[in-house]
């Protein structure tokens, strides 16, 4: 996984257009749209599959990654790892509060573990850079694995370890947070499915597509039939 250092992150920093400052030029009227419906499956739908909730920048971006993995049902954009209650986006984008981007991710155990999840997670992003990824800034942006059993937990300071004894960074520590997941909220319609609704933003066709296709040329065995 050394071509993370050499490819998949430098390209990230010759874009200045961030996550929050696109989203400021949303209409009025999605701004005020409420908590996400999921589309197509009801809440009872999703109840069958376990889940799992990771923050490595944008939720735009880490979204459409973990919706690309074979055994994942759906991927929801929110906010967790905070203390205030009801976050928004305009909070939370803009370092009002203790929140990072984060996504919940429903998937089936007997198509994908979470040991692979844990494996799209740090093969998808820069674990080494603190409170920032692309060119996101801030500590709502940062690496975070949460966990809600110990054996998830020693499943991803396991996975941490072995990166670190295969010196898969060239020496530079790994930043991301082992989190117990205490809340999960739903972001804002708006941010569901943002890569698949706006394919135009300029911020998706820089950023978040060519993540994507990146992650998608080293991860060829996890991914959906329909995304080779």
């Amino acid at each position: 996984m050394n071509f993370l250092k050499i490819t998949t992150f430098a390209i990230f920093l010759l874009f200045s257009t961030s996550c929050q400052s696109i989203q400021k030029k949303e209409n009025s009227k999605e701004e005020k749209e409420t908590k996400k419906t999921i589309a197509k499956l009801t809440q009872e739908d999703l109840d069958k599959y376990k889940t799992a909730y990771f923050a490595s920048g944008c939720f735009w971006c880490v979204e459409a990654i973990f919706e690309s993995v074979k055994g994942v049902k759906e991927a929801v954009s929110g906010y967790a790892g905070g203390t205030e209650e009801n976050p928004t986006y305009q909070q939370v984008g803009g370092g009002m509060t203790s929140h990072v981007e984060a996504v919940e991710v429903y998937y089936d155990p007997e198509v994908i573990s979470f040991t692979q999840l844990v494996q799209v997670f740090f093969g998808s992003h820069d674990p080494t850079l603190l409170n920032r990824q692309g060119p996101d800034r801030g500590p709502q942006y940062r690496s975070v694995a949460f966990y809600q059993t110990e054996e998830e937990k020693v499943i991803i300071e396991a996975y941490m370890g072995a990166l670190n004894d295969q010196n898969v960074y060239y020496g530079d520590p790994i930043t991301t947070q082992v989190t117990e997941l205490t809340k999960f909220w739903v972001a804002e319609d708006y941010h569901q499915d943002y890569e698949k609704k706006h394919p135009k933003n300029s911020y998706i066709t820089n950023v978040s597509i060519p993540r994507l296709n990146r992650f998608k040329e080293n991860f060829r065995d996890y991914l959906k039939e329909e995304e080779h």
